[in-house]
């Protein structure tokens, strides 16, 4: 299943994290995700990617692999994040091993490791870019949202 989403912004109500889903997509990507309190006004509702989260959030297994998104960072930390999309459903890493995992990255020097930890926490697609999957890393999803995503993978 391929998802293209329509240019625009749409967002959610989940009552699993008490807060909506929200995402913005222009030209067939998704250019952020974010769990605001309220959405935006302009947001709309109806879309088969938010079906597709709701499944997730209501327990069905997902890794989002199809879906496109635009990784408009420099190139080292966007590496990071397509190493990170890599990591399947239910399975935790660390900032080590995923400093390890990215080419030309060495998890024995703090630069990298500290390269690690600053793609993770300016993700800016958690959910589709899993960083709740890394143990030790910053999660650009509000603390209360890694939470409980990483409780629906059972980690």
């Amino acid at each position: 299943m391929n998802a293209q989403p329509e240019a625009g912004i749409y967002a959610r109500e989940s009552s699993y994290l008490e807060r909506y889903v929200q995402f913005g997509a222009a030209g067939g990507r998704v250019l952020s995700v974010s769990f605001p309190e309220t959405a935006d006004p302009e947001a709309g509702t109806d879309h088969p990617l938010l079906d597709r989260m709701d499944a997730y959030l209501e327990g069905t297994a997902e890794d989002f692999e199809d879906v496109d998104v635009a990784m408009t960072m420099p190139t080292d930390r966007r590496e990071i994040l397509e190493t990170l999309r890599t990591v399947p459903y239910g399975e935790e890493i660390t900032v080590e091993a995923l400093t390890r995992m990215t080419a030309g990255l060495d998890p024995e020097t703090e630069a990298d490791r500290r390269l690690v930890r600053t793609a993770l926490s300016e993700n800016s697609a958690p959910l589709f870019i899993p960083d709740h999957r890394v143990t030790d890393g910053p999660s650009a999803a509000p603390p209360s949202v890694e939470v409980r995503l990483r409780s629906i993978e059972g980690l």
